[in-house]
């Protein structure tokens, strides 16, 4: 017992502020919702400090939890995107500007004597520290916002169970979309599933060509010892067909296709003296249709290599003037994206794609690989045999710097992987010949200065592509504003119309001016002391008025 009443003395301290002669209700509770910002006020605090248990009971009702807590003031958010941004505030702990307007503008005055309860202890803290107001949480606070949140749409004038549930979803959409771990100006993973797929297409389209050499190989041997690359020879059997048909007519043809004349005239050589067996039509057609699928396969792969090279230069220019399109695509598809990449070590980005290899040496206490991916770089191959892990090692260091660079610069450029390439062939001509190549500080000093350049270059283009926009924007709305404005002179016109017709009728009743300019001076003087003596003349109208009321008035009596 005497365990609660402390527990409910200590709850009351907190919730209960004295003023005056008397106890003043100054408790507020902050609710943070999808929809805005709700600052509720709680009556009769004492009682309910002293009564943790009947708080919790009054949650099941919302009749007695609407005689504990009031609405005092609701803000809601002007957009999705200004949610958004007040939602990233309260999970870092920061107080956001329209969090701050509210609590000013509907807090109480004398802030010393308020108590603010609030959910999270971050955002408390950070109001404490700027706005000087006393929070709470955890206690009676609560279980208060506890209630708050599940009666929240009822507490609210205007808004609906529904609607709120659709402010939550389309809230925890945008927040975890802006959650999810890869760079979001960046498009890496349009990269990892390009080079995935091109990899992919070299698997399937190299089955699919043996298949086709296989199948046309028993009407026509010979053509695969003449033609060896795959997207040539399935040209070359959908042109041919039936080799008994092939004559000198299409030789041209061919040597297009072939783009070698002694090619050519082996292949129809070749055709009259072939030891293959004679093939029916519907085996032609079945053959013909399979070699144009991998036809358009290998064209469609072209097509995928252009792609992944423009955004490869996009994305991440400095790792692809150093290692390769290819290549640095799989580094990056292997690490998972770019920003992974960048936070790897050296010797992590040297081993990446060796994995099997690294710990099969561990667990045989044997050599560690010296490479992985970067194998397939030209520089391994053209260093010597005993020099392959020293370059290897120098050229995973210099992808690393190439990946911070691509992934952390505002403007990527090229400059900085032309510069670490250039690094890379005076190290490898210095094992070979044993010329000193240049300091790194040097180089890096030079690349930046270019790169400087580089990148106002380009802060000038986007700020004239972005100047030119707003031109056609600005021509759009005016164009628009003419448009309307032809829309209504059309109605004005005819209202001109009617207005006219008055007008001549008018003027016919109006005596003739004469055309001499002198007679119309004339005139206005007259027409001018006319009109400043028609005021003097009124009262001389109302008399006479008067009179003929009164003499009206007599005879009828």
């Amino acid at each position: 017992m005497c365990g609660q009443e402390v527990q409910s003395a200590e709850l009351s301290l907190l919730l209960i502020v004295a003023g005056g002669g008397g106890t003043m209700v100054l408790l507020h509770v902050l609710y943070e919702h999808a929809a805005g910002y709700a600052l509720f006020s709680v009556r009769e605090v004492e009682e309910i400090g002293m009564l943790l248990p009947q708080v919790e009971e009054s949650l099941l009702n919302i009749g007695k939890f609407n005689n504990i807590v009031k609405l005092a003031a609701f803000s809601p958010f002007k957009s999705a995107q200004s949610a958004l941004e007040n939602v990233n505030a309260i999970s870092e702990g920061v107080l956001h500007e329209d969090l701050k307007l509210l609590l000013e503008t509907n807090m109480p005055a004398k802030k010393k004597k308020a108590l603010l309860g609030v959910s999270d202890s971050k955002i408390g803290a950070a109001i404490q520290e700027e706005l000087k107001i006393t929070c709470q949480t955890g206690g009676v606070v609560a279980e208060i916002i506890r209630g708050i949140r599940l009666y929240f749409h009822s507490l609210v004038m205007g808004l609906t169970a529904q609607s709120a549930s659709k402010a939550q979803l389309g809230l925890g959409h945008s927040y975890s979309r802006a959650k999810v771990k890869f760079n979001v100006n960046r498009v890496d993973n349009m990269i990892i599933q390009s080079i995935s797929l091109l990899d992919q297409l070299d698997k399937d389209i190299n089955t699919f060509s043996m298949r086709v050499r296989e199948w046309y190989g028993y009407h026509f041997p010979e053509l695969i010892k003449i033609v060896a690359d795959n997207y040539t020879y399935c040209r070359m059997a959908k042109f041919i067909g039936n080799r008994k048909e092939l004559s000198e007519e299409k030789l041209e043809d061919m040597e297009e296709i072939v783009m070698d004349g002694a090619k050519a005239q082996a292949i129809l050589d070749a055709s009259r003296s072939s030891m293959g067996m004679d093939i029916s039509p519907i085996d032609l057609i079945n053959i013909e249709s399979f070699s144009s699928r991998v036809i358009s396969l290998s064209e469609y792969r072209k097509g995928l290599q252009t792609y992944l090279q423009s955004k490869m230069s996009q994305v991440a220019p400095s790792l692809s003037a150093l290692i390769g399109e290819v290549v640095g695509a799989r580094l990056i598809s292997h690490a998972g994206s770019l920003t992974n990449l960048a936070k790897y070590p050296a010797s992590t980005v040297q081993i990446l794609g060796a994995e099997k290899a690294l710990f099969r040496a561990l667990k045989t206490k044997g050599n560690t690989p010296k490479y992985g991916l970067i194998f397939h770089s030209t520089f391994i191959g053209r260093a010597a045999a005993k020099n392959k892990g020293r370059i290897s090692r120098y050229l995973a260091n210099k992808c690393t710097i190439a990946s911070r660079i691509d992934c952390f610069s505002e403007i990527p450029t090229s400059v900085f992987g032309d510069k670490l390439r250039e690094q890379v062939e005076e190290r490898l001509a210095f094992y070979e010949t044993g010329e000193a190549p240049r300091k790194n500080l040097d180089v890096m000093k030079e690349a930046q200065q270019e790169a400087s350049s580089v990148t106002t270059e380009i802060r000038r283009k986007l700020e004239k592509k972005e100047r030119k926009k707003k031109k056609r924007e600005k021509k759009r709305l005016e164009a628009l504003a003419a448009a309307a404005a032809e829309e209504n002179e059309p109605s004005k016109q005819s209202q001109d119309e009617e207005e006219v017709p008055s007008k001549k009728k008018k003027r016919k009743s109006e005596p003739d001016l004469s055309e001499n300019g002198l007679e119309e001076e004339e005139q206005t003087p007259s027409s001018k002391k006319k009109r400043k003596s028609a005021p003097e003349e009124a009262p001389a109208t109302e008399t006479k008025k008067k009179k003929k009321c009164k003499v009206r008035q007599e005879d009828e009596d």
